[in-house]
């Protein structure tokens, strides 16, 4: 019993790492001890919207428990919402998200999959997909449903009730959407489910509908939502305050190193895989807060890409951001030859054509803001007016703000020079 005891404690201790909330713990407690003694494992459910084609850091917390609990001997359920995803997840909205086709989804879903795959051992997971239920049923098995939950306990919850008082639209679709993730539940026969603090209503109200076809109720493990690079609004690729899980392992430390001071501990829990003493250690005052904030980056790009892409992104930042020179490998921006008018090029025309500006307002706000550089790998100079044509030959150096570098290649023969609409 003692031994049984022990193992319960320790994979206890592995799944409250970073968890908010786990309700109702001592059911968990009791379903671990249980599946220990019978040798079943307990079915961990993980819902994923493929709202987006990207993966970020934030998102990828609950996929870190999700492996946490296979390593711990558990099986994973994960749930592709092609349905849920054309709703719209309303959790934490002010505002009714734009509706997405089936076809965008799945679209999203196959690069999901692919990232997922990082994280989550999928050879070993229950990878499904809600349209193979809600596909199948008709309108009366919709109106049954939607039964099951009152207008009163939906508008209980804060992103509903806030949107009524201020008078914000509340379509009757998104209503269906704690339903819909509910029902996944009684699908799969869900023991656990994995998700952020604003999933903590979805995930409870499967625990009622289990209960009401008879089923053990599953057990949530919510997991805090993680602030993007910005430190206040919660991490989205739409924000640019993300950092993706596919990045280069340059860019991801660079990004990783503007994360807020007061960010640290919850990044180095959430994001990284250090042991919880060692990250105590570099929060402390005998480790220089410029050392901690490095190793954090390293630890973050080591989760993605491994120690020794850690090491060499950690020696490139120090040699571009703390000796000032120029990063070793830097992409090529081609420029055609028919751009460039007596060897020069609007500015704003050149950072469109090197992908760092979606239109000309976006360039000439990079230019306005500072930190546009151009010139010879030696001699960069700051490009502050909007509205000039700079000089451009092979081998000059394009720089944007702390990480955008790009060599210069002029290609093709020389035309008409493109006008300055837009």
């Amino acid at each position: 019993m003692t031994e049984l005891i022990d193992r319960i404690e320790q994979q206890m201790e592995r799944i409250r790492r970073g968890a908010a909330e786990i309700v109702p713990e001592q059911a968990l407690v009791e379903r671990i001890g249980r599946a220990l003694e019978e040798g079943r494992p307990l079915r961990v459910k993980l819902g994923l919207d493929p709202t987006a084609p990207d993966i970020h850091v934030g998102n990828a917390v609950p996929l870190h428990k999700l492996r946490a609990f296979q390593e711990l001997g558990h099986h994973a359920v994960l749930i592709f919402g092609d349905y849920t995803a054309t709703v719209g997840d309303p959790s934490g909205q002010n505002e009714m998200r734009p509706q997405l086709s089936h076809d965008e989804v799945m679209q999203n879903a196959q690069t999901y999959l692919d990232q997922v795959g990082e994280i989550v051992d999928l050879q070993e997971a229950e990878v499904c997909y809600n349209g193979d239920w809600f596909s199948k049923m008709s309108f009366a098995d919709v109106i049954q449903l939607a039964g099951k939950l009152t207008l009163a306990r939906c508008i209980e919850r804060d992103d509903f009730a806030s949107r009524m008082e201020e008078g914000r639209p509340i379509g009757l679709h998104e209503l269906l959407y704690p339903l819909m993730q509910a029902y996944d539940s009684v699908m799969v026969h869900s023991d656990v489910e994995l998700g952020g603090t604003d999933q903590i209503f979805n995930i409870l109200l499967g625990r009622e509908l289990q209960k009401q076809v008879g089923q053990e109720p599953q057990v949530a493990v919510t997991n805090p939502l993680l602030e993007g690079l910005d430190g206040t609004q919660k991490m989205s690729k739409s924000k640019g305050n993300y950092i993706g899980i596919c990045e280069e392992p340059a860019e991801m430390f660079g990004k990783a190193m503007s994360i807020p001071d007061q960010l640290m501990r919850k990044y180095f829990v959430l994001a990284t895989d250090l042991p919880l003493e060692r990250i105590e250690e570099l929060l402390s005052e005998r480790t220089h807060p410029r050392e901690a904030k490095a190793d954090l980056a390293g630890a973050v790009v080591s989760r993605y890409h491994g120690a020794e892409a850690a090491r060499r992104a950690r020696q490139e930042f120090n040699r571009v951001f703390r000796q000032g020179e120029l990063p070793a490998d830097m992409p090529q921006v081609k420029v055609p030859a028919r751009e460039v008018e007596d060897g020069t090029i609007w500015i704003v025309r050149l950072l469109r054509l090197a992908g760092w500006a979606t239109s000309n307002g976006d360039a000439r706000r990079l230019v306005q803001q500072g930190g546009v550089r151009l010139g010879p790998p030696d001699a960069l100079a700051e490009v502050a007016d909007p509205t000039a044509d700079v000089r451009v030959s092979d081998g000059m150096v394009l720089n944007v703000g702390k990480r955008r570098y790009a060599t210069l290649l002029l290609t093709g023969r020389q035309g008409a020079p493109r006008g300055r609409s837009g």
